[in-house]
């Protein structure tokens, strides 16, 4: 069954006071119990901004270097996601419908490759 990945950009989300985000925080925990419940849930994470990065890594010469704090300077930031396995994308939609409407902001939803022929033949069509 493919994986799919449903997330936000911090970006996107209008600032919220400490209530506001404690009421989105129970809704959303409410939905992510009824994924349990329905067996499609497979990880979720949130509350991931700017600030939350610790350092980036890159490759230099066959080495991994080290730079404090995020890769670029950039608005957009992963603000949260959850991961489910569903049927297909009909189902995939469904339940990040189901989070736009209980978070009250904007998701985005991706499908993990089902393998690497995939991601080959993907980048290939594209070249």
């Amino acid at each position: 069954m493919p994986k799919y990945l449903i997330a936000f950009n911090d970006e996107w989300v209008p600032a919220h006071t400490p209530d506001q985000l404690r009421s989105k925080s129970e809704a959303s925990s409410a939905l992510l119990e009824e994924m349990k419940e329905s067996g499609v849930f497979l990880y979720a994470d949130g509350g991931i901004d700017a600030s939350t990065a610790v350092f980036s890594v890159v490759s230099k010469d066959g080495k991994a270097v080290f730079t404090d704090g995020p890769f670029v300077e950039s608005k957009e930031h992963l603000g949260g996601f959850t991961v489910v396995e569903v049927a297909d994308d009909e189902a995939a939609r469904y339940w990040a419908g189901r989070l736009a409407v209980s978070l009250d902001w904007p998701q985005e939803v991706h499908r993990f490759p089902s393998d690497i022929a995939e991601i080959v033949e993907r980048h290939a069509s594209e070249s």
